[in-house]
C-alpha cells in the first residue's frame, strides 16, 4: 500500500489549526523526513480564531521547526492581490479581515450562502500559492476516516484535494492518542474529540447548545458577531436567535437546542 502522506507532486498542505489538521502535517513530516521543497503549509487567519488556536498553530511550527504561511485577506487596489501574510504576532485578533469582507459584501454570510470560507481561506492560499510559482497543486485537507459524510463531500470538490488521513485509516482516537504524549497541545474545549473552538469561534454553522456553552463561558465572544449583524440588519443564521439574543441566555436553556446537528463548513477540525 503506497503512503497517503507522501508528497510527490507539489502540494498545499491546508492547517486549519486543530488537532486533526496538526497530526496530518506530523505524519506528512515523518514519511517526508521534513518538509519537500514543492510543499507549503498555510494557515488562514480569518481574525476570530481563538487565540489557543493561534497560539497552537505557532507551537507546532515552533516545535517541529516547520515553515508555515500564514494568511489573511486583505482588501487590496487589485482584486488578484486580496491576502497578505501576517505572522503569530502581526495575526488579526479582533476579526478585522472578516469585518472587511463584511464591509465589501455589505451583506452576511449565511447557511445558504458561505461565501466566508471561500473568501478568507480557500481564495487568500490559492492566489499565495499562484504568486510562489504553483498555479496547480494538490491540497492535503485534514479530514478523518471516522468523517465519511465529509469525505464524501470532499471528493465531489470541483479542486484537487487529497484527505491523506482518511486514506490511512486515521480515527479520532488515534489524533487524541497522538497529542496525549506531545508536549503541548490545543489548549481549548474539546467534546467527543473536537474542539468547540475550532475555526472562527462562535462560527453560525455550529451547534447552537454549543455557541450558548461557549458565550455563557466567555460573553465578550459574542460581541463581534452581534455587531456585525446589528451593523449589516440581518443574520449570520436564521433559524436561531440572533448573537445578541444569545448573550441573553442562561446556561439552563443550552439544553433547549442539545439535538440540533452542526453544519459542515470545510474549515478544517
Amino acid at each position: 500500500m503506497s503512503d497517503p502522506f507522501k508528497i510527490l507532486e507539489p502540494t498545499c498542505i491546508s492547517f486549519s489549526g486543530g488537532r486533526t489538521s496538526a497530526y496530518m502535517l506530523w505524519r506528512v513530516l515523518q514519511s517526508n523526513n521534513g518538509l519537500p521543497d514543492d510543499a507549503v503549509v498555510c494557515f488562514a487567519n480569518t481574525g476570530k480564531e481563538d487565540e489557543a488556536t493561534l497560539k497552537f498553530v505557532h507551537d507546532c511550527e515552533t516545535n517541529w521547526n516547520v515553515p508555515i504561511t500564514w494568511l489573511e485577506y486583505a482588501d487590496a487596489n487589485k482584486p488578484a492581490d486580496r491576502w497578505k501574510t501576517v505572522q503569530f504576532d502581526s495575526a488579526s485578533r479582533n476579526g478585522e479581515p472578516f469585518e472587511m469582507l463584511i464591509n465589501k459584501k455589505k451583506y452576511l454570510p449565511n447557511t445558504f450562502a458561505r461565501f466566508c470560507t471561500q473568501e478568507l481561506k480557500i481564495l487568500p492560499i490559492n492566489k499565495y500559492m499562484s504568486s510562489i510559482g504553483f498555479d496547480e497543486f494538490v491540497t492535503f485537507v485534514g479530514i478523518r476516516h471516522d468523517e465519511p459524510r465529509r469525505v464524501a463531500k470532499m471528493k465531489n470538490n470541483k479542486d484537487i484535494k487529497e484527505t491523506p488521513l482518511a486514506s490511512a485509516g486515521v480515527v479520532v482516537s488515534d489524533v487524541l492518542g497522538f497529542w496525549e504524549k506531545q508536549n503541548f497541545n490545543l489548549d481549548t474545549v474539546t467534546v467527543n474529540g473536537n474542539s468547540l473552538l475550532s475555526n472562527c469561534d462562535l462560527c453560525f454553522l455550529k451547534k447552537t447548545d454549543h455557541l450558548l456553552g461557549l458565550v455563557a463561558d466567555k460573553p465578550e465572544r459574542a460581541i463581534w458577531w452581534a455587531q456585525m449583524e446589528e451593523r449589516v440588519g440581518a443574520r449570520f443564521n436564521q433559524a436561531r436567535p440572533s448573537y445578541s439574543e444569545l448573550m441573553k441566555y442562561n446556561k439552563s436553556q443550552i439544553t433547549l437546542f442539545k439535538d440540533e446537528e452542526s453544519i459542515p463548513c470545510f474549515c478544517g477540525d
